[in-house]
């Protein structure tokens, strides 16, 4: 099974068009992001997935049974057969900080390529992209405190994997997801449910049992009736699990009033001499719940957050776009744009390249420019990544990925990394890009619209 069809419909029949007149000239699209579903920047995910889906781009011979079946060309669905991706393809490493209409990823192949791939990209790279973008506001948030994702059971069918992915790309420290500790090498972290508890005909005999099979890795669940109650019982498991060389590790509070419970639970356990006992917090958090919690003075050392973190609430999807911004046509570039009555969504046109300029060690300001243009003492934010259709970047490990992203984000000004009204990150054009865009915009006017 190929990954093929796993495309719109409308690119197919685009790409037989294109076929049948005859037309599959060189052409450049770029993925970028309108606007930010919230704060100030992106942390990008996804490319891994993007380039294996390159390395692989094949249609197979049920592929092929079925478009004919939907009333493909025959001639067309042979062209299909020996299909191949052969362009190049620039993008921001994993783990970026990019900022609303930079170009993340740069697309140049035959015209008819770069359209498949389209659909793909978008559904792999937006996704991943809002979830770790969610996850990095999330950790930040926490103050140091540590984040587990606790999402699997709500996350969107098979996207559990790559969720939890990027929930430790943007700086999750573990996750529930067993899967992901297999697959991923992520962490894996868990107490118990409240069945668990409410099995027992007392609670303390649940957490002996428990403390009982685990006594090197216990955490107890202590709310299923009273949290004080639970907390009060944890410590006496604790102290007979210090009689045994053992230590409790953690207690987990699920429901009430977390800032508060969490400070009477902690002075509970401080009390009893078990103050190397974590309390991990949980029940639908959020990066503004746990900000609140942490400005209370929640005495909270993890959070965990599942449904939030997995799904990118509030925010359904990203605003990521493909646009098609030059063609070659006889050896001549020939820029291409969208002009729109919604200014967000007019395009920008010309082969680009993103810079970004630091003072004193910190993110300043980007620029977009056009490709042969160069932004003295800036760091060009493009790499290449497939050339001649074959993929060239070295993809780094997930850990590598997360040291990617700690440094960039240590270099990105704290005021752009608050959850409330945090300011817009300068981008800049280039002079070239500026007056290639006016000269567009001027262009379609009088040539499509009819405006002098």
């Amino acid at each position: 099974m190929t990954d093929a069809l796993r495309t719109d419909l409308y690119q197919l029949t685009m790409m037989q068009a294109y076929w049948h007149s005859g037309r599959n000239p060189e052409a450049t699209f770029d993925y970028f992001i309108r606007k930010t579903p919230a704060g100030s920047y992106l942390l990008t995910a996804g490319l891994t997935y993007f380039l294996d889906y390159i390395e692989n781009l094949r249609f197979g011979d049920d592929d092929l049974d079925y478009l004919e079946t939907q009333g493909f060309n025959p001639e067309f669905l042979d062209f299909l057969r020996d299909f191949r991706f052969t362009g190049d393809i620039l993008a921001m490493p994993e783990g970026s900080i990019a900022f609303p209409l930079e170009p993340i990823i740069r697309v140049t192949a035959p015209i008819i390529e770069a359209q498949l791939v389209e659909t793909y990209l978008l559904n792999r790279m937006n996704f991943s992209t809002l979830i770790a973008t969610k996850a990095s506001r999330t950790v930040y948030a926490a103050r140091g405190r540590a984040v587990s994702e606790f999402g699997l059971r709500r996350a969107q069918g098979n996207a559990y994997l790559e969720a939890t992915r990027a929930t430790f790309i943007g700086g999750c420290a573990s996750t529930s997801n067993v899967m992901a500790g297999k697959e991923l090498g992520i962490p894996i972290s868990g107490t118990m449910a409240h069945s668990f508890v409410t099995s027992f005909d007392r609670e303390i005999d649940s957490f002996r049992a428990y403390a009982d099979t685990f006594p090197k890795k216990c955490f107890l669940l202590i709310d299923t009736y009273d949290t004080v109650e639970g907390a009060k019982k944890a410590a006496i498991v604790g102290k007979e699990l210090e009689q045994k060389g053992e230590k409790l590790m953690g207690v987990r509070l699920d429901s009430g009033d977390l800032c508060e419970l969490s400070k009477q639970v902690r002075k509970l356990l401080d009390d009893a001499g078990l103050s190397y006992v974590k309390l991990v917090a949980s029940g639908d958090l959020n990066e503004w719940k746990i900000d609140e919690h942490m400005r209370n003075g929640a005495k909270i050392d993890i959070f965990g957050v599942g449904t939030e973190l997995v799904t990118g609430r509030p925010t359904p999807a990203l605003d990521g776009i493909y646009k098609l911004s030059d063609v070659v046509e006889n050896g001549i570039h020939i820029p291409k744009m969208k002009l729109s009555e919604e200014v967000l969504k007019t395009t920008l046109p010309g082969k680009k390249l993103v810079w970004r300029i630091l003072e004193d060690g910190m993110f300043s300001k980007d620029v977009i420019s056009l490709e042969g243009e160069v932004i003295a003492g800036a760091e060009q934010l493009l790499v290449p990544v497939v050339k001649g259709g074959k993929v060239i970047y070295e993809r780094p490990t997930l850990p590598g990925i997360r040291n990617r992203v700690e440094g960039n984000l240590s270099k990105l000004p704290d005021r752009f990394r608050k959850l409330e009204d945090s300011p817009v990150y300068p981008v800049g054009f280039s002079p070239g890009l500026s007056a290639l865009k006016k000269k567009m915009v001027e262009k379609i006017k009088h040539e499509e619209i009819g405006l002098d």
